[in-house]
């Protein structure tokens, strides 16, 4: 069990941003200096604004102690691939969706540690984690901020050799997912069946208004339909497998994936029915978009 936390959990998670990172160029930060406003729409949204509709919902729902701190440390995660893939799907600005998803990865290291010791200090009893701020953001830098800068020195010195092995470790990053999403509801099983009835409407839900929340911001602040839907992607689909990561390394008992894994594997799963329907109405924004 020690094993699965200390090894494999981080290096399925290094990979995942290693194809990340393998994704992104110095240009794609370059433009978001071109692009302030959206930048400033993309932070407010997913930094902001995205842990207080999450906590809204925990508390909405009646969901206390672990599960919602679960919540808590998903909604401090940053986005994943996966909102990468969905920006371009519905029509959305990829360029914008993967420079945030970068910019946002590379904040965790600072914004993550701070967020879960709040989250911690309001949800959970003394010995429940153990949260030691300097540690945790040596861990995130290592875990998340280095692989990304690995796959981008590659694709700068070898831009051959990464879009060969991209879509290579992309497969792998998926199947990894899906390993350790399954994983952590296995390891959960009796928790999910007691909490299915409030889980699985509270995070399609929550998905769908977290959407809606990142193409509201957007607009108000003067973007493109294509834009709107690359905010909208990244501050409704955020990357589950560091906030499971991140439950392993916290948990301070024996359990490799303990029950405040369990929001982010569910989530991991579900967000897809709030994301289909949410996206197919972005797409259809942006088409009829001038």
């Amino acid at each position: 069990m020690d094993a699965v936390v200390s090894v494999f959990l981080p290096v399925s998670l290094g990979i995942i941003m290693l194809s990340l990172g393998l994704g992104l160029t110095v240009a794609d930060f370059a433009g978001i200096v071109r692009q302030p406003r959206a930048v400033i729409a993309g932070l407010s949204a997913q930094v902001i604004l995205l842990p207080v509709i999450v906590y809204s919902f925990v508390i909405a729902f009646g969901i206390s102690g672990e599960l919602a701190f679960g919540f808590m440390l998903l909604a401090a995660s940053p986005g994943g691939v996966t909102s990468n893939i969905l920006t371009k799907l519905v029509g959305g600005t990829l360029a914008l969706s993967i420079s945030l998803t970068g910019l946002i990865s590379l904040l965790s290291v600072i914004t993550v540690p701070l967020l879960v010791v709040f989250w911690a200090g309001l949800f959970l009893n003394a010995g429940d984690v153990t949260v030691d701020v300097t540690s945790l953001a040596l861990k995130m830098f290592a875990i998340t901020t280095v692989p990304v800068a690995i796959g981008m020195i590659i694709r700068a010195i070898a831009k051959d050799l990464a879009l060969r092995i991209e879509p290579v470790l992309s497969v792998i990053a998926a199947v990894l997912f899906v390993v350790i999403v399954v994983g952590a509801i296995a390891a959960s099983w009796s928790v999910l069946a007691d909490n299915w009835a409030t889980l699985a409407p509270m995070t399609a839900l929550m998905v769908l208004c977290l959407l809606a929340l990142g193409w509201v911001i957007a607009r108000l602040v003067g973007l493109s339909a294509p834009d709107r839907a690359a905010i909208g992607m990244e501050t409704g689909i955020q990357n589950s497998t560091v906030a499971i990561t991140l439950a392993g390394i916290l948990h301070a008992g024996p359990e490799a994936l303990p029950v405040i894994a369990l929001p982010a594997a569910v989530y991991g799963i579900l967000m897809y029915l709030g994301a289909l329907p949410g996206g197919y109405l972005m797409y259809r924004a942006v088409k009829r978009a001038p």
